[in-house]
This record gives C-alpha cells, sequence and structure tokens, in this order.
C-alpha cells in the first residue's frame, strides 16, 4: 500500500517537475500560473493532465493544436514514481513518526535531482537554482538528524552524545570535499573540456547527501555507466571521441544507486574476495 500511495504522489511531482524543467529555461514562475502546452500556449485542462493517462488518452498529441507531446513528459512522470515508491518503501512507517521527516528529506532530495537531470540532458546545464537550495536542505536536515541523534555531537564526558564519525554532517562533508576536489582536479587540468565546473558543484550535493565512504560508490558508477554510454554512441555513430555529454544523468543515477543499495552492492563485490 505504501509503495502504491508514494507510486501515485511520485507520478503527480514528476507532472510538476516537467513543469519546473520548461520554466526554468523560459524564466518563468513554476509557482503560479496554469499549464500550457509549449507550442500552442493554450493552458492545458485538469482532465488533460493527468499524470500518463492524460498523454495515452490524446494519442501523444495537444488536443488544441495536435502537436506532439514530448516523451520526456511521461517518462519524467514514470521515474519519479518509481523513486518515491522506493522511497516510501524503505524510509517510511507510517507508525513511527520520525521515519516522515526522513522520507521528507528524501523526497526533497529526489526531486531535485530529477530536475537536475532532465535539464543537464536537455540544455547540457546544472541549472544553479535548484543546486543551491538542495545544498541548503541537506546541510538544515542534516544538521537536524545530528541534532535528533543526540542532542550534541560528540556528547559530554563520552556520554549523551555521537562520535564525529556517526555524525551525518561530518560525513557529508567529509564526502563533498573529495569529491569537489576530484572533479575541480579534473576541470582545471583539462579546461573543462573533461568536465564542467557545474558538475563539481553538483557533487558538492551529492557527497553531502551521500556521505563518506558511499560517495565512492557514486562516482565509481557514474563514470562507469558514462564510459558504456560514451562507446555505446560511438559504435553506433551518434558521438564521436570530442563530442561533450551530459554527465549530471550518470551522476544522479549512481547517486541513486548508492543511496538504496549502498550496502548491497558492497557486501557482494567484497564478498567475491571470500574464498
Amino acid at each position: 500500500m505504501i509503495f502504491l500511495i508514494f507510486l501515485i504522489l511520485g507520478l503527480i511531482v514528476g507532472s510538476f517537475l516537467n513543469v519546473v524543467v520548461y520554466r526554468l529555461r523560459v524564466a518563468e514562475s513554476f509557482v503560479v500560473g496554469r499549464s500550457h502546452c509549449t507550442h500552442c500556449k493554450k493552458e492545458i485542462a485538469w482532465y488533460d493532465n493527468i499524470p500518463v493517462i492524460s498523454f495515452i488518452l490524446l494519442k501523444f498529441r495537444c488536443r488544441k493544436c495536435q502537436e506532439k507531446i514530448s516523451w520526456q513528459y511521461p517518462l519524467v512522470e514514470i521515474f519519479t514514481g518509481l523513486i518515491f515508491a522506493i522511497i516510501g518503501q524503505y524510509y517510511f512507517n507510517l507508525a513511527d513518526v520520525s521515519s516522515w521527516a526522513t522520507a521528507v528529506y528524501y523526497l526533497g532530495i529526489a526531486s531535485s535531482l530529477i530536475v537536475i537531470l532532465v535539464y543537464d540532458i536537455l540544455y547540457m546545464e546544472i541549472p544553479g537554482l535548484v543546486l543551491w537550495p538542495a545544498i541548503g536542505w541537506v546541510i538544515v536536515f542534516n544538521l537536524f538528524f545530528d541534532w535528533a541523534t543526540s542532542g550534541l555531537i560528540g556528547g559530554v564526558g563520552g556520554q549523551g552524545g555521537i562520535g564525529i564519525l556517526e555524525s551525518v554532517v561530518y560525513s557529508g562533508t567529509l564526502g563533498a570535499v573529495v569529491a569537489f576536489a576530484f572533479f575541480f582536479a579534473l576541470v582545471a587540468i583539462s579546461k573543462e573540456k573533461w568536465m564542467g565546473i557545474g558538475d563539481a558543484y553538483l557533487v558538492i550535493l551529492l557527497g553531502l547527501i551521500l556521505g563518506w565512504p558511499n560517495i565512492m560508490l557514486a562516482l565509481m558508477l557514474a563514470f562507469s555507466f558514462g564510459a558504456i554510454f560514451g562507446i555505446i554512441m560511438i559504435i553506433v555513430k551518434q558521438k564521436k571521441m570530442s563530442s561533450q555529454i551530459p554527465f549530471a544523468p550518470f551522476l544522479v543515477l549512481g547517486t541513486f544507486i548508492a543511496m538504496f543499495w549502498y550496502s548491497a552492492i558492497t557486501d557482494w563485490y567484497f564478498s567475491l574476495f571470500l574464498f
């Protein structure tokens, strides 16, 4: 039941995230104003704005102008729905009030990361209007989680606190610093040919989210996914060795995988070395 509820919530939020991506680009407010067709600019009726279902019923076209509706819209809705459903399954427990804050925290993170993913795919750019508020969101919640756990990092006289290595603030800061230093080096050495400065700023957010050493798994997955995708694109002659591809989508996908399955993946990996 929780999976289904969060899935539906994610479909609805995914529809809104599509609006955010579009309006960020054209500098429109995504807080006020009805949704409208990007071609004819006519307002979309509520019954034509039902996530996924309306896309199918309208046969992939605007009711007013009959222009094709981009596949971006249902794909983002479905992806957001699945991520929200996994978050609900992993982090939400109706009987545990403390889990509600955790679920809200991860839903906010997921929403920001999905906008960044889609925006970078479309425009090869990391939207600062989403990135920096997301960093603030994570910092506030990390401080809250540490406070809720102990009230005082380190405790007094070894009692009533958590050690610094158990602090999500410390872990997140370490993960952010290490990730940013590595990416900034790539940016500086290549003069932004290998990596854009936006990606270096993005990994600050990812490091704060995942902490140390979890961020390392996300980065390894991102580079692996990116390499595989690049090789495939070269083989099918869609890209050249000198072509640039957006890297944020791979970083975001690696982050989601590390967020949910870090322990399972690392346990499996290290088990390969046991005889």
